[in-house]
């Protein structure tokens, strides 16, 4: 396993697109494995997704089951993922490995459905509500070439640089 490097704001790979996972293979789950080194490796990351390291492949890994008062689904690793349904919206904190300099306040749906395949190319659906809902639907944003850079309502008022605590 490798701790692979973080892309970060304003490098413009991060604006592409991810292509879907076809070959469900031992390559997919060596870069899983590597996918997961690199995020546990970050500052307190419970997200991360295949475009952040440079892979542009439909490839999420969350992982909330260190935040047992947070309704989650513990460790998933999602290919393909699709929210097929989206439900009430609210505004919350975000941070991300790939804008390491600001956090912001981001408008996203507080519950969603979700259907995504695992690491063997299974299909499952999920149900998902508060702050996994809203962490899947970040790190799902990724696959898209967006950050949440891109869905603070006013950069102006709704982004924040980070407090470096010494």
């Amino acid at each position: 396993m490798a701790i692979l490097d973080i892309l970060k704001l304003p490098d413009p790979r991060l604006k592409q697109v991810s292509e879907p996972v076809e070959s469900f293979d031992q390559a997919l789950r060596d870069f899983i494995a590597d996918l997961e080194e690199t995020r546990l490796a970050g500052p307190g990351a419970v997200g991360i997704a295949a475009p952040q390291v440079g892979h542009f492949q439909r490839v999420v890994i969350l992982d909330l089951s260190g935040r047992p008062k947070t309704p989650n689904h513990g460790r998933l690793v999602l290919i393909n993922p699709e929210i097929t349904h989206w439900e009430g919206f609210a505004m919350g904190r975000e941070g991300c490995l790939s804008v390491p300099d600001y956090t912001g306040n981001v408008i996203r749906a507080t519950q969603i459905r979700l259907k995504a395949q695992d690491a063997d190319g299974v299909e499952h659906q999920y149900e998902m509500e508060g702050f996994e809902a809203r962490a899947v639907q970040h790190e799902l944003d990724h696959l898209d070439g967006l950050l949440f850079v891109d869905r603070v309502v006013s950069r102006r008022t709704d982004l924040y640089r980070r407090k470096v605590y010494k």
